[in-house]
């Protein structure tokens, strides 16, 4: 079988730069400030495509395979890598979105196998810019215009922990909801603890609602545990051709086309796909991990992780579009409805203010 042109790129940009797993006995220092992002060279994107509608904050997943546990030498070669991983997923977003996109310093896939504190040291390092980026954004940009939020793999979690730190009960948060059309945290998890602590975080219950997050992870039906899904967890996820939650199978006539190369364009009814009742995973059937490896060591045989876009990716282009559409929609009803209430306010003023003239009139005359 050919391999497609883009599926080709991935599998050689993370395959001939081998990892470098992470030393338990090495420590993650902690990062003190964050990168300045008043400085546009700290940008993969920064207002591309200003005369779209809503606005798209798209975080790049994990393309550093060389450092310990962060990307701390952000250099030229590596932000090359941001920009291609990035460019792989935009189109998805692009027809109705300007972009913004931060370079930060990621965590490295070796940050994977660290211990759980030095790896949540790791996170936290990565999110500092993560957060930091999105600040200057809303700050000089956002203006409250629509957002999209969306990320792949380990930008999906940074998006998570956006919606955790801005998106809560605060005068700011109930604002910035307001303006979230939704969050694309596609390859990575929400659970029911996440969704407890954080009420904020509201999984997706169709095709069309607002402020929800689309989040799944592409599966062959065999795996057991990985480092997006853990053994014993459960995620919410919901199925990208039919727009359901639960386990009802989606024919492969519903797959609009899996893209793996601009040039080819998109591959109709390239795969079906059903939500495992007991991981929430999203299982595709009949495609052979012999012609989409998982690539990375990190992953177990059976994950279709690096592909979780590339199988559906007009379907979510389509459904980025539907949903900026239902956001602009609901915003001109809230508009005309807010208009209509001024006026008929000021309808009712004015006729008691007429009202009242007329009454002080009736009242002179029955004196006199």
């Amino acid at each position: 079988m050919k391999k497609p042109v883009l599926l080709i790129a991935v599998i050689m940009l993370l395959s001939f730069v081998l990892p470098v797993f992470a030393d338990p006995e090495q420590s993650v220092p902690s990062f003190a400030e964050p990168l300045d992002y008043s400085n546009k060279a700290n940008w993969a994107y920064y207002n591309e495509g200003d005369d779209k509608p809503a606005d798209l904050f798209i975080i790049c997943p994990t393309v550093d395979t060389r450092s310990y546990a962060n990307s701390e030498d952000l250099n030229e070669k590596l932000k090359g890598r941001f920009v291609s991983a990035l460019d792989a997923e935009k189109g998805i977003y692009s027809d109705v979105c300007r972009l913004y996109s931060p370079y930060y310093r990621q965590m490295s896939i070796g940050a994977y196998t660290l211990p759980a504190e030095e790896h949540g040291k790791a996170k936290d390092n990565a999110y500092l810019d993560v957060s930091a980026a999105f600040r200057y954004y809303l700050d000089h940009e956002s203006n409250g215009r629509p957002i999209v939020l969306a990320g792949f793999s380990q930008g999906a979690e940074m998006c998570i922990e956006l919606l955790k730190e801005y998106f809560g009960n605060t005068t700011e948060g109930r604002c910035l909801a307001k303006q979230l059309v939704a969050v694309y945290a596609i390859g990575w998890r929400i659970t029911d603890e996440d969704i407890k602590e954080y009420p904020q975080i509201v999984p997706a219950k169709g095709e069309s609602d607002l402020g929800a997050v689309i989040c799944y992870e592409c599966e062959d039906g065999t795996v057991t545990g990985s480092i997006i899904i853990p053994e014993g967890v459960k995620t919410h996820s919901i199925n990208p051709l039919n727009w359901k939650t639960d386990s009802t199978k989606a024919e492969s006539s519903l797959n609009k086309g899996a893209v793996f190369s601009e040039e080819d364009g998109p591959i109709p009814g390239f795969c079906g796909a059903y939500i495992d009742e007991s991981r929430g995973s999203l299982i595709v059937p009949g495609v052979s991990s012999d012609d989409y490896p998982k690539v990375l060591d990190v992953f177990p045989d059976g994950c279709f992780h690096l592909y979780d876009n590339m199988f559906f990716y007009t379907n979510l282009k389509e459904n980025v579009e539907l949903r900026v559409n239902a956001f602009l929609e609901t915003q001109q009803i809230e508009h005309r409805n807010t208009v209509v209430w001024i006026v008929a306010a000021s309808v009712a003023v004015l006729v008691l203010c007429i009202g009242g003239v007329l009454l002080i009139r009736l009242k002179k005359q029955a004196g006199a």
